[in-house]
């Protein structure tokens, strides 16, 4: 028992170190780079969809998305990153910071829909694939909506 206590204190007090270390620019960085590979596996899938259907590059972006979506990535959204700039100017909106419950329900649905889709892909069924794509395109969206400056 004391020691699940010590290690759980332990990695709080990493958790609090790391978060503590890192720049808001490196943050806005590092979660703007993780969108933009997550658009080039959007757009990699679509193309599949669209054109001549590779189970293999469907697999493979698909993979990536679902990396990405459960990697933790809210944690780059720390206090002060709405705004700033990391590579551009951040878009976030301000209420994303305070409306917790609504941004982590449209973030497990995310993950949810990238953890569908990559089940997906892994059969080579491309209509499931097409189903599976749609609700990880709605789960952006409706983030995009929401929490996104245009």
């Amino acid at each position: 028992m004391k020691t699940k206590i010590f290690l759980a204190a332990l990695a709080t007090a990493l958790t609090a170190t790391a978060h503590a270390q890192v720049k808001v620019e490196d943050a806005i960085k590092w979660r703007q780079s993780a969108y933009a590979t997550m658009g080039w596996s959007m757009a990699r899938i679509d193309s599949n969809l669209k054109g001549t259907y590779n189970k293999e590059e469907v697999l493979k972006a698909a993979t990536v998305l679902q990396a990405i979506a459960n990697s933790g990535m809210g944690s780059l959204y720390l206090p002060g990153s709405d705004k700033g700039k990391g590579w551009v100017d951040t878009r976030v909106k301000p209420a994303f910071f305070t409306e917790g419950a609504k941004v982590g329900k449209i973030a497990g649905e995310f993950n949810q829909a990238a953890n569908d889709l990559a089940k997906a892909a892994a059969t080579g069924d491309a209509a499931a694939v097409k189903t599976a794509f749609g609700a990880v395109g709605g789960t952006c969206k409706s983030c995009h909506d929401d929490y996104r400056a245009k």
